[in-house]
């Protein structure tokens, strides 16, 4: 399905950009909303991994900008933490409208505390992951030190965070003094995910530690081990998206296989950044890629390795097949496999590039106590499992435009 730009109002008239990332090949069976970190944007590294991993899963995500950041003006002069929950609750009034409610909030730092605090407003929400989560909105006051005098003087002070500056108002420091989610969290009353690096220098694993105590199960915590605060890593991300996912799928109404709608069997989709592709083969997700020597990032095998893998398991699954029908006793099969371009043995232009032709190595391992003669006649078998028929044979592809 198609990513879709948004766009929605806050409580003041303001208006919100997002972005709505869907399943690749089916309706999705939930919607999330995933809220940034703090001076962050819908477009931060992390949040597009955690959401694809998500979509990935079925789960639609609705990513977008607090006020200040990302589509608007470079200035935090208007927003505060009270600010950033009212635009969650109007992203989930939005959601509910035009789409459908969201079930799960997904919240990366003082996004983290923001979800918690909005999940009350939210009653069709049934989980919340936090990700380097203060277990206090005024846990980052301390990026404002050295600033509070001239908060107290002009009423806004310019501050630098991440090597970016921005204009901060009094109002969003009283804000966030002000804040006491304690209650919240004890009462949330959803599924709880509290996802945190022991090495976290922003947020420390203590606030983990105090935000698991305080809320009530079902609650549930995984370390993000050697990650850092802003998830700089991708594979951090991915593999967070990808904790989140698996874990929401227990408290979401997934519906069972068979009542998903796909458009087509196969589904592929590629943006703008690098080779990391996502694959839908019906409800089965997988990830394409390039190797890094190709300007890929090696998140899954190339294309051509799938190739290779669709001819390995038809294989095993050809010879298994023959062999439970004649009641051989074939335990196991095992198919290696390697893809490579050479000319033809028997090519007269060795050096036009164009008479190289694709070559499939396939080493068979058949285990099991087989007679030579049936040996001889599975491997007979493997050259005529239908993958390997119809990599031989004439094909035909239709191409169109949607």
């Amino acid at each position: 399905m198609k990513n879709q730009k948004v766009t929605f109002k806050n409580s003041r008239g303001e208006m919100l950009s997002g972005l709505l990332e869907m399943p690749v090949n089916q309706l999705p069976y939930a919607y999330a909303i995933l809220a940034h970190c703090f001076t962050c944007t819908k477009n931060l590294a992390a949040e597009c991994s955690i959401s694809r991993a998500l979509t990935m899963k079925g789960i639609a995500v609705l990513r977008f900008d607090f006020t200040g950041l990302g589509s608007s003006e470079r200035t935090l002069g208007n927003t505060s933490f009270s600010s950033n929950v009212d635009h969650l609750v109007q992203a989930g009034r939005f959601l509910s409208e035009q789409y459908s409610a969201p079930s799960l909030l997904v919240g990366h730092s003082l996004g983290g505390a923001a979800v918690l605090s909005a999940a009350h407003e939210l009653p069709s929400v049934k989980a919340v992951a936090t990700i380097g989560a203060p277990y206090a909105p005024e846990h980052i006051s301390h990026l404002l030190k050295g600033k509070q005098e001239e908060m107290e003087l002009k009423g806004v002070a310019e501050v630098s965070i991440g090597g970016q500056a921005f204009s901060v108002k009094k109002q969003f420091l009283e804000d966030i003094q002000q804040q006491n989610l304690e209650p919240k969290i004890e009462r949330l009353g959803r599924a709880l995910l509290i996802l945190h690096s022991p090495q976290d220098r922003t947020v420390s694993i203590e606030n983990a530690a105090r935000l698991y105590q305080v809320a009530r199960h079902p609650k549930s915590y995984i370390s993000l081990d050697g990650a850092d605060h802003l998830l700089s890593d991708r594979e951090d991300a991915l593999y967070a998206g990808e904790m989140i996912a698996s874990w929401a799928s227990r408290y979401l109404d997934n519906p069972k296989k068979e009542a998903l709608k796909v458009e087509k069997e196969v589904a592929v989709r590629l943006g703008e950044q690098a080779y990391t592709t996502d694959v839908m083969v019906r409800q089965h997700s997988l990830t394409a890629d390039e190797p890094e020597s190709l300007g890929g990032n090696d998140f899954g095998p190339s294309p051509y390795d799938l190739v290779s893998a669709g001819l390995g398991a038809c294989t095993a699954m050809t010879l298994q097949m023959y062999a439970r029908r004649k009641k051989w006793p074939l335990h196991e099969v095992r198919v290696h496999l390697e893809h490579y371009k050479d000319h033809a043995k028997d090519s007269e232009n060795m050096e036009d590039p164009k008479s190289k032709i694709d070559y499939f190595d396939r080493v068979i391992e058949l285990e099991g106590p087989l007679s030579e003669e049936q040996r001889l006649r599975l491997l007979e078998i493997a050259n005529k499992c239908p993958v390997h028929r119809t990599l031989h044979s004439p094909i035909q592809i239709n191409s169109s435009l949607k």
